[in-house]
């Protein structure tokens, strides 16, 4: 066989409620590694491709959020696995996008996994941390009852290209929210080389839905949205933070910004940022 044989050129998708989509503006963008070579042509989101993952992930919410919590950290425990047999793809990726050495790529790689299965690991703890009986005075029960908020904007780390999306994906995941995630502008490949996995890993469609791109063009459209009830700014700067901070209060949401302590891969106030509380009374039996 002829050794001279012309390069077959991948360019990542979109993924929008299940499926891999082009942008449909039909735009994509040059990808580098950290030396400025070239790596993949890369889907560029548009403004109408963030509202499409946003109606996606609004459908798609409520079967997630009343699955089991044993069934959810199954698909969560899924989505590890196929991490752990695309490693080595995932570690060369990584070391080319952030111009790591083998080693730390490898470690990045099974930092980003472990986190993965620490979350499947929380979904059925939530209600036990997060939740619990209330003392009142009266013949009644009281209990309070954490519950997703519903359709969460992530703006992933842009210095991170996998390590941070799962940091910051995965904790609104694991408590019943769907997501729509903005990939690292500069380095989205690993990131949506996990989404090419939820894919296999029983993943309803349109519960995660990852959108690359230009951060400036289409994170104004998610942070607006009326239809998203909360936005995690960790990929933004402190300007576009305070922006889109202001533009997310126009329909109300929640909003969390990054603080000290945040950087912890097991943050509690990362998990606790998109969970509400229900209160449930109900009468004590004679």
């Amino acid at each position: 066989m002829s050794n001279n044989r012309v390069a077959v050129m991948k360019t990542y998708k979109l993924l929008i409620g299940g499926e891999f989509v082009r942008s449909e503006s039909g735009r994509s963008y040059e990808v580098q590694d950290a030396d400025g070579a070239f790596i993949a042509n890369v889907a560029q989101g548009s403004r109408k491709d963030v509202r499409d993952a946003v109606v996606a992930a609004r459908a798609a919410q409520p079967r997630w959020q009343n699955a089991t919590a044993y069934n959810r950290g199954q698909v969560l425990y899924r989505l590890a696995e196929m991490a752990e047999s695309r490693r080595d793809e995932l570690v060369h990726q990584v070391k080319a996008a952030e111009g790591l050495s083998t080693p730390d790529a490898e470690s990045t790689v099974s930092a980003s996994i472990d986190l993965i299965i620490y979350y499947a690991g929380w979904t059925d703890k939530v209600a036990q941390v997060l939740g619990g009986s209330n003392p009142v005075a009266g013949p009644f029960f009281n209990f309070s009852v954490p519950t997703p908020t519903g359709v969460i904007g992530v703006l992933a780390p842009t210095s991170s290209s996998l390590l941070g999306f799962v940091q910051t994906v995965l904790p609104p995941l694991c408590s019943g929210n769907a997501v729509v995630v903005m990939a690292s502008e500069e380095r989205p490949i690993p990131g949506l080389l996990l989404g090419e996995m939820s894919a296999t890993a029983d993943f309803p469609g349109g519960v995660l839905n990852i959108i690359s791109g230009q951060l400036g063009e289409v994170a104004p459209t998610l942070a607006s949205h009326e239809d998203v009830d909360g936005l995690d700014l960790t990929g933004a700067s402190i300007e576009q933070a305070g922006e889109w901070a202001r533009s997310a209060a126009d329909s109300i949401k929640r909003v969390f910004v990054p603080r000290s302590g945040d950087e912890s891969l097991s943050s509690l106030r990362r998990l606790r940022a998109f969970i509400e509380t229900a209160t449930v009374w109900h009468t004590i039996g004679q």
